[in-house]
């Protein structure tokens, strides 16, 4: 289990590696699809020593893996967990900041949401306690 020190110095790590400009594009690129230094450095027009500073900042971060392939080394994000959890953050950003509907589920719990549906009744599945039998009346 995470102390609150620990989730701290997590966040501060994500906080870090997320916060430069240029280590964001990287990691953007790199959700779509696996990269190795080079195509990064053309495709998001930075140099290859650029590139590799800042990957090294995300391997230190624990944000992606490196993975020898002959002369060359691929880099991917570390975890699936962590590309989906990128890609909600991404959305909601960017919904967001367009003032859209920050919500992409279309049975969204989360109070306030414009997508809430926690107030219909007309599914009693949305109501149903879980396993006693008996639907929330409240």
């Amino acid at each position: 289990m995470l102390t609150i020190a620990s989730r701290i110095d997590v966040m501060n790590r994500l906080g870090r590696a997320m916060a430069d400009p240029n280590r964001s594009r990287i990691l953007l690129s790199l959700l779509e699809a696996p990269g190795h230094p080079a195509q990064l450095s053309r495709d998001l027009d930075l140099s290859r020593t650029n590139v590799s500073n800042h990957l090294a900042c995300l391997r230190g971060c624990g944000l992606v893996v490196a993975t020898p392939e002959g002369r060359r080394t691929r880099y991917e994000i570390a975890d699936p967990h962590l590309s989906q959890a990128l890609e909600a953050l991404v959305n909601v950003v960017v919904a967001v900041d367009d003032g859209e509907v920050a919500c992409v589920e279309e049975r969204c719990t989360v109070p306030g949401c414009s997508a809430d549906c926690s107030d219909d009744d007309s599914d009693p599945l949305l109501h149903f306690d879980g396993g006693s039998g008996r639907e929330d009346l409240a």
